[in-house]
């Protein structure tokens, strides 16, 4: 291994040759995979935030959610769990559905304590994750609104592969007047922030090696 990358938790790893932070790696890992992107959702197991970055993927403008877990991949997975359910089930079942059951997106507890009621009156499973996943949405789709979101979109992190929270995004973006605003798809998404740590890895690595040559350091990202 010429160069080690890491991001996120991977600050504890004592053999790594650089740390990039999330924020950059989820946009230039997006840029890689939709070179239209000129926004990120990033919505992982324990956060949520966007970004709004240009063509070389540097961020302009972001924000996070600042309320509980309610909008998180843990939050689904243990709604998943208390379903009965496998984790990749849940988009399916939630595109399935013809309609949605409201849930409380203040909170996971409130969420949770709304599915438990709706799993006691018979509602479908699919209409229960529906609904969960409208909830997330629509704070998502707030978020994106904040910091002026326009053209293409990519889902990041736990819950980009997640067939029903796209669904959901854009039903929510449509329904905000949001046509300007395409999500993509992307089956690699779920690793952008991985592929994005490699490339700037990649960068980094050849910059050092331009500095030992004595060659001019550019500012073109690789």
């Amino acid at each position: 291994m010429a160069y080690v990358a890491s991001t996120g938790e991977g600050d504890a790893l004592d053999f790594r040759d650089g740390h990039f932070y999330g924020m950059t790696t989820h946009a230039r890992g997006a840029t890689f995979l939709e070179p239209a992107a000129r926004a990120v959702v990033d919505a992982g197991a324990l956060h949520a935030r966007v970004l709004v970055i240009d063509e070389k993927s540097r961020v302009i403008r972001s924000r996070m959610t600042s309320q509980c877990a309610a909008g998180t991949g843990q939050f689904l997975e243990n709604i998943a769990r208390y379903l009965g359910i496998r984790t990749d089930e849940i988009g399916p079942l939630s595109l399935s559905a013809t309609r949605s059951e409201v849930c409380s997106g203040i909170c996971a507890v409130l969420s949770e304590t709304d599915v438990i009621n709706m799993v006691s009156r018979g509602v479908a499973t699919g209409e229960i994750l529906r609904g969960v996943h409208e909830s997330i949405a629509q704070r998502l789709v707030r978020l994106l609104r904040s910091v002026s979101a326009e053209s293409t979109v990519v889902l990041t992190g736990g819950l980009a592969n997640d067939s029903g929270m796209q669904g959901a995004i854009e039903r929510a973006l449509a329904s905000d007047g949001g046509r300007s605003v395409k999500v993509a798809s992307n089956s690699k998404s779920v690793f952008a922030g991985a592929i994005g740590a490699a490339l700037w890895g990649e960068y980094r690595l050849r910059k050092l090696a331009e500095a030992e040559r004595g060659e001019p350091v550019r500012a073109q990202v690789g």
